[in-house]
């Protein structure tokens, strides 16, 4: 498994995430708001499996010289 999940987008998926559970915990939402464990898992390993088939990949690249 190689890191496909930028910093920026890492960053991004964790904090909806947590907002889908704690409005799904706080009774905004219905149970789908327990689907935030998804973004929460992809941000915390890097890797999301969606960006495979379709080519993408956040992460910077970097030069060492």
């Amino acid at each position: 498994m190689n890191a496909n999940v930028g910093t920026l987008d890492r960053g991004a998926r964790i904090v909806v995430g947590v907002a889908l559970i704690a409005a799904t915990v706080a009774g905004a939402i219905g149970p789908w708001g327990w689907l935030g464990v998804v973004p929460i898992a992809t941000g915390l390993f890097r890797f999301c499996p969606a960006y495979l088939p379709l080519g993408l990949n956040t992460c910077s690249t970097r030069s060492d010289k």
